[in-house]
């Protein structure tokens, strides 16, 4: 029996073979990679082939299990985090403050207050080993209010929208929202980890604002350093000041991810053509780590856990809520700025993908004990079903807008790539 370096090569050949395979078919059907990546893990975990071979799904790793390859998916998600913050534009952020503050606001408040309400409420049988009732409320409300901008970005692209005000708007104010939710993100973690009290819930507020303050103070020193540097050097700089921020965080208490993300605004500091390090380390992240996390995070789904009819009722419930939550929020944000309804429901549509970011969060959840494997997959499956339905739902709300309001404030498509050229260039995650 293999063990050791070839027992890691192995499972690591199987499973970013099969990761990749699964979600160039995805692509060709018109759907995001991540889903045939996490059908990936799906067939070769306790849902398929643990119950057709168990013998031969005893080769692979289990989740927890302190694996090599577990480290290779750990890398592939600070790396994918980071990236996700590298691909901010702060500047486009001030810019628009007024209309992102409000759709940002009903969009991430609404689904955080419904998905808290749901918690209190779902069965006991969701509740992982280390979580009360209010900590799995709020971890829960959390995970419906994130918003995937991966996924947002390249279904904006492949609609041409990336330069309409719909994209401009959904794109910053996804962005946002992000970056609340890693600070509730933190907070709750700590909370977890070190138990409640005013100190537990402070210290990582407190930590975040240092983290993100030495981010800030950095970006001039790295604008300049990245976009002198060769693409090589650049690249291996930009790794490295994830995985440090991904360090820092964890030594303050704080989960990597969190780090990584914003170690992440430093390495995307270089913009325009200084930042052409972020498309080559971009390419290796997507095309091998990120796989591999996707499909290893996908071993932790165990789908029989839905044949249980409460289970199953529950995550009915909780992915209407999660839709409507977002598409609501969304659109209420919009209107309230002055936006035409189509243009605003267009934006709630997009908001409304989750993709990557949340099953970051629900892998955090699973590995801190806040969730058991049966919610951990009522929440990748969310995941995976609003950002199977951003497309359709954006396509049927510009054919229904009026000619003008679907020509919207839309930039040229050479002035947006000049000015935002990361954007155009992103993982279909």
């Amino acid at each position: 029996m293999l063990t050791g370096v070839p027992l890691f090569l192995l499972q690591l050949v199987v499973i970013l073979a099969s990761a990749v395979l699964l979600g160039r078919l995805a692509c060709r059907f018109g759907q995001p990679a991540i889903v045939g990546e996490l059908a990936a893990g799906v067939l070769l975990g306790p849902s398929v082939l643990g119950r057709l071979a168990p013998d031969w799904a005893a080769w692979l790793p289990r989740p927890g299990s302190g694996a090599l390859i577990d480290a290779v998916a750990q890398l592939g998600l600070l790396l994918l985090v980071g990236l996700t913050a590298a691909e901010l534009d702060l500047g486009r952020l001030r810019a628009q403050a007024g209309t992102l503050a409000r759709v940002s606001a009903w969009a991430l408040l609404l689904p955080l207050a419904l998905g808290a309400a749901a918690g209190f409420v779902a069965p006991a049988v969701l509740l992982g080993p280390a979580a009360d009732r209010g900590m799995f409320a709020a971890y829960l409300g959390v995970a419906l209010s994130v918003t995937a901008i991966p996924v947002i970005s390249r279904t904006l692209t492949d609609l041409n929208l990336l330069g309409h005000r719909v994209g401009q708007i959904t794109l910053a104010s996804g962005a946002v929202q992000d970056a609340v939710a890693w600070v509730l993100l933190a907070v709750v973690g700590a909370v977890a980890t070190q138990g409640g009290g005013a100190r537990t819930v402070g210290m990582p507020v407190l930590w975040l604002a240092v983290m993100a303050l030495v981010a800030l103070a950095l970006r001039p020193l790295a604008r300049r350093v990245l976009s002198e540097a060769d693409q090589a050097p650049a690249m291996t700089t930009a790794a490295v000041v994830i995985i440090t921020g991904a360090l820092a965080a964890h030594l303050a208490g704080l989960e990597p991810v969190v780090g990584a993300f914003v170690a992440g605004l430093v390495a995307g500091a270089a913009r325009g053509a200084g930042a052409r390090h972020l498309t080559g380390l971009r390419t290796v992240v997507v095309a091998v780590l990120a796989p591999v996390f996707l499909a290893f995070a996908g071993l932790h789904l165990d789908l029989a856990a839905l044949a249980d009819p409460v289970v199953a009722l529950t995550a009915a419930g909780l992915l209407a809520l999660a839709v409507a939550g977002k598409l609501a929020g969304g659109y209420l944000g919009a209107r309230t700025s002055g936006i035409p309804r189509w243009e605003s429901f267009a934006i709630g549509a997009g908001l409304n993908s989750r993709g990557l970011i949340e099953i970051v969060v629900a892998t955090v959840g699973l590995r801190l004990g806040i969730l058991t494997p049966a919610a951990y997959s009522i929440i990748v499956l969310i995941a995976v079903a609003t950002s199977l339905m951003a497309p359709p739902l954006l396509r049927a709300a510009f054919a229904r807008a009026p000619r003008t309001e679907r020509k919207g404030e839309r930039h040229g498509r050479d002035e947006s790539e000049r000015d935002h050229p990361d954007l155009h260039r992103p993982g279909n995650r």
